[in-house]
């Protein structure tokens, strides 16, 4: 009767998968006709919520499952697996982790907590009655992928751009979940809802730094990327060693102060001519000839500063003559 008014049901809905069918040898027929009820056989069946779980490293995940029997059955053994074989409360991996908080009745929820990268797997409940040959094993199971968190991050940007810097995972967290971003480990507390995305826009050269996230509530936190925001030179300025009054003959240093990224190069000006390079510019031995302004340039490929003028003032040496 099932059989018949499932042909009716077919050759109406869909006549060209009903031709496929019907070419198709008999055995074959029989196995896609059974494919939606493969879980369950003779009053024996295992469900899963959900079937698919994404769990970050290091976190708890909870395996909901119900199981049914016939009536007058006496349920004998009950175990989790993840060969269809082998009870993971007796594998040393597991068993200090995994605890199962069903019963023998109906309820077969499993708990494996502190879970690794290589407990992504597929996992059935497996259980067998009083009855001779009467076992069943949940299948298909669930699927458990456990996955860490990257930053992804351009490499180099430069002030002013705006950047997004996003905290990924290998699968959709099947938590919801609150994500949390450090910079140089300190935590960032921002106005995006903590989105897996932190946004900087625009971003400052004060933004420079290691950064990584974690989801709130969970104890892992993923490898630090080091965001490198370029920028021109700024706060250029010139200082003299010594200080003080410089004689005729004295040696003197003049250094160029300059903030930039990537470094700057310096040169060094008197009077609309370039006298010297690099940020120490030293004169030993110092004349007259050597008085006037001097400043500093400072230049990369996204900019260049000059510091304000410094006068070098000598003063000639008077000898006492008795």
């Amino acid at each position: 009767m099932v059989i018949s008014v499932f042909w009716s049901l077919l050759s109406q809905q869909n006549p060209s998968l009903m031709s496929l069918i019907m070419a198709l040898p008999l055995p074959l027929v029989f196995l896609i006709m059974i494919h939606g009820v493969c879980s369950q056989r003779d009053g024996l069946s295992v469900s899963y919520s959900p079937s698919h779980i994404c769990a970050l490293k290091d976190s708890t995940v909870i395996m909901n499952c119900t199981y049914t029997y016939p009536t007058g059955h006496q349920i004998k053994t009950v175990f989790w697996t993840n060969t269809l074989v082998n009870d993971l409360s007796n594998d040393p991996e597991y068993s200090q982790r995994l605890q199962y908080l069903g019963d023998k009745q109906q309820n077969c929820t499993v708990r494996l907590s502190h879970v690794t990268l290589k407990d992504s797997h597929m996992y059935y409940f497996r259980f067998i009655t009083n009855i001779t040959d009467k076992k069943w094993t949940g299948y298909p199971g669930v699927n458990l992928t456990v996955t860490d968190l990257q930053v992804e991050s351009p490499e180099r940007v430069t002030e002013g751009d705006s950047v997004t810097l996003t905290c990924k995972s290998s699968c959709a967290l099947t938590d919801r979940a609150t994500f949390i971003w450090y910079r140089n480990s300190l935590k960032i507390l921002t106005e995006s809802n903590f989105s897996n995305k932190l946004s900087l826009n625009p971003v400052r050269r004060e933004d420079s730094g290691r950064y990584s996230c974690a989801v709130d509530g969970h104890t892992h936190i993923s490898p630090a990327v080091y965001l490198n925001v370029m920028y021109p030179p700024r706060s250029v300025s010139v200082s003299i060693s010594p200080s003080g009054v410089i004689v005729e003959g004295d040696s003197v240093t003049l250094n160029c102060i300059s903030d930039s990224n990537p470094p700057a190069e310096i040169s060094w000006i008197k009077g609309g001519t370039i006298v010297g390079s690099g940020r120490n510019f030293s004169i030993s031995k110092i004349s007259s000839d050597d008085s006037g302004e001097y400043k500093c340039k400072s230049i990369n490929k996204h900019g260049e500063k000059y510091s304000d003028p410094v006068t070098l003032n000598i003063m000639c040496e008077l000898m006492m003559v008795q």
